[in-house]
């Protein structure tokens, strides 16, 4: 999803609160659509998550790993909105919300981002072959993994708009067309057209195996809490995530014990943006369950971040989790397209700072 403002509003608040803030009205998709894969440089910018303190690597209950802010020619890069990343972590696959896909080679200096390399783009497939090129059709949203790595095998993708989540087949440099269809629970007909499923994951180990879990971005019950749905799988159903400070859903990601993480997101003209990880455990995930999770970090933009859309999990082999997050720029130049990552060490709890209360 993206917001739509005017242009004097969005400059006055970007000179009072700096680049992190949000106005797509500067800027849209990319009219053209790619008939193919294409590569292009990109350059990095590494980043500090505490701009003030950039010692400070210890927030809520994360560590930062580090970050970069990215920069390439392609009008086509930008927009994304869900990310994958391989076993060893060094991998992307990324989708945007205009139709395309990302696969680049994350660079690391020690346990530390240092670039993104050997960055190819191309289009998302249509059921006919084609490039996806409508916005009401190409606005994919949500991205999880159903077989293979992050250069061949499926995925599901979740569009707003015309709501769906696809099975995508993929290689190198081909991205579907999609091989079936996953059907939707009858209350997803309530979404509006740009409050869709933001969120899939997948869960891959435990008595949910092969569990797809989705949520829409913000569909609400009568009490104000955000409806989910957990399909195929042993025990299917609806699930709701209470709703917290005003935040919506952006993405979510399964974690290596069968839970997932949320990604949230809450923006409001006199705030700026905010963004939260809240850790879901297996136990909770259940059918009809209104869920709470754990608040793993809250931030907002007086740390380092902007339209955090995109989340992915891996192990790495330190034996940490390390959660990556992704930036949607939506195409603005007044925003940044971020990547950034997070140790999210078992077993231990890291006190929250003043700024993370």
């Amino acid at each position: 999803m993206s917001w739509r403002w005017t242009l004097p509003l969005a400059a006055a608040l970007v000179v009072g609160a700096g680049a992190s803030l949000v106005a797509p009205a500067l800027a849209d998709k990319p009219a053209d659509v790619l008939a193919g894969t294409i590569t292009t440089p990109v350059s990095a910018i590494p980043i500090t998550f505490d701009r003030d303190q950039p010692e400070r690597k210890e927030f809520g209950k994360l560590i930062f790993r580090g970050g970069l802010n990215l920069f390439a020619k392609s009008h086509h890069f930008g927009g994304y909105s869900g990310i994958a990343l391989d076993a060893t972590g060094t991998t992307l696959l990324a989708i945007s919300d205009a139709g395309t896909f990302m696969r680049a080679h994350l660079a690391y200096d020690g346990r530390k981002l240092k670039a993104l390399q050997d960055v190819m783009l191309g289009p998302i497939l249509g059921h006919d072959g084609e490039p996806l090129s409508t916005d009401a059709e190409r606005d994919s949203e949500g991205l999880a993994l159903a077989s293979g790595d992050t250069r061949a095998g499926a995925a599901y993708v979740s569009f707003e708009r015309e709501h769906r989540i696809l099975r995508y087949p993929f290689t190198l440099k081909r991205f579907g067309p999609p091989n079936a269809v996953v059907r939707l629970p009858k209350e997803t007909r309530a979404m509006s057209p740009n409050q869709g499923i933001e969120a899939v994951a997948l869960i891959r180990t435990g008595p949910l195996e092969g569990t797809i879990v989705a949520f829409s971005e913000r569909l609400k019950d009568k009490n104000g809490n955000l409806k989910g749905w957990m399909i195929g799988g042993p025990r299917p159903g609806p699930i709701t995530l209470r709703r917290l400070g005003g935040f919506d859903i952006t993405d979510a990601a399964g974690l290596p014990d069968g839970g997932i993480v949320v990604l949230e997101r809450r923006f409001r003209y006199s705030e700026g943006i905010k963004m939260r990880i809240r850790r879901i455990a297996p136990s909770e995930l259940k059918r009809g369950a209104l869920i709470e999770g754990d608040v793993l970090l809250e931030a907002n933009d007086t740390l380092n971040i902007d339209n955090m859309e995109a989340i992915a999990v891996h192990r790495a082999s330190s034996g940490e989790t390390i959660l990556t997050l992704m930036s949607d720029d939506n195409f603005s130049p007044l925003q940044r397209t971020l990547i950034m990552q997070f140790a999210m060490p078992e077993g231990k709890r890291v006190l929250a700072g003043p700024k993370d209360r």
